[in-house]
């Protein structure tokens, strides 16, 4: 081949390659670990702190909501009654599988947030690190929430945790990544399912991250993951009659009033919404939150 005609080749390539339109992303629910679109069929813009579009995420609907409830109920069962190490093992899979797109995540959380590079990546190692931490604690849960309590007759008294059920988690709206798994960790290693409903602002990490927890060996309905108006998927999460609790991380003051009143209507387990610093250590008040305590009397043998 001649100089000439090399030349030309490449040119063409070099063309060719500058012509290639990039594979845009499309985003979907995750609930029961399938990917639907919403129900609706609706979807709203997903723009950075400068107001710069970066997606279309899928805007849910109250059907979408249900069909979430519907879907960690049915989880419920397997998830809380596998062994406690075998959760932390899931758990700490995941983590795994969050260090493999450690890029991808600290890409989308640096254009939810606004944040450079840098910090972008610490947020995300912080993140995977909190994976980690809680996924260590499904084993030894136990030691500090159950007692063996002194009773006046010739018994054994022993309390014991146990899940509270299906809880739904509203993520926090500035912390796209770290809040939010600083808020769904705890509710699942413990052995509740969990209906979250992500950043309203910031929903592209969190629809990420249904997108590793399908590939893990977590079951589906373990955890949903809903985008869109918060409001208007809390509200029929509230009240719900086969929601056992809510996290209010990510409601306002004005919505945590209303939704607090719906849960009454059925006893749900309330934590209610205040200022947290998410990269500070978590501690164990989430991790205990939604457990129900069980209470097993035995009579000494003679």
């Amino acid at each position: 081949m001649s100089e000439k005609s090399e030349k030309t080749d490449k040119s063409e390539k070099t063309d060719k390659s500058a012509e290639r339109l990039g594979v845009l992303k499309t985003y979907k629910l995750f609930v029961g670990g399938k990917f639907p679109r919403s129900e609706s069929g609706r979807v709203y813009e997903v723009a950075d702190p400068k107001g710069t579009w970066l997606a279309n995420a899928p805007l849910s609907s109250r059907k979408d909501a249900r069909d979430a409830v519907v879907a960690a109920r049915k989880a419920f069962g397997g998830w809380s009654g596998a062994t406690a190490y075998n959760r932390g093992q899931i758990l700490y899979r995941v983590a795994e599988m969050l260090e493999g797109r450690r890029e991808q995540f600290a890409r989308e959380v640096g254009d939810a947030e606004g944040l450079g590079k840098s910090k972008a990546a610490a947020v995300v190692d912080a993140a995977i690190d909190r994976w980690v931490w809680y996924a260590g604690w499904s084993d030894k849960v136990a030691q500090i929430a159950g007692a063996a309590n002194p009773v006046a007759g010739p018994y054994f008294n022993l309390s014991t945790p146990e899940p509270t059920g299906v809880v739904a988690v509203l993520a926090p709206q500035e912390s796209s990544f770290l809040g939010l798994v600083s808020v769904i960790a705890p509710a699942i290693v413990t052995g509740n399912t969990a209906v979250v409903v992500a950043s309203e602002r910031a929903p592209l990490p969190a629809l990420s991250l249904g997108e590793v927890l399908a590939t893990s060996d977590l079951p589906g309905g373990v955890v949903n993951i809903l985008s869109g108006r918060t409001t208007e998927i809390a509200t029929p999460l509230a009240a719900h009659q086969d929601v056992n609790a809510i996290d209010l991380a990510g409601a306002d003051a004005e919505l945590a009033r209303s939704l607090e009143e719906a849960a009454a209507d059925n006893l749900k387990r309330v934590v209610r919404p205040q200022p947290v610093d998410w990269s500070a250590d978590p501690g164990t008040a989430r991790l205990l939150a939604f457990l129900e305590t069980k209470t097993v009397w035995h009579p000494m043998g003679v």
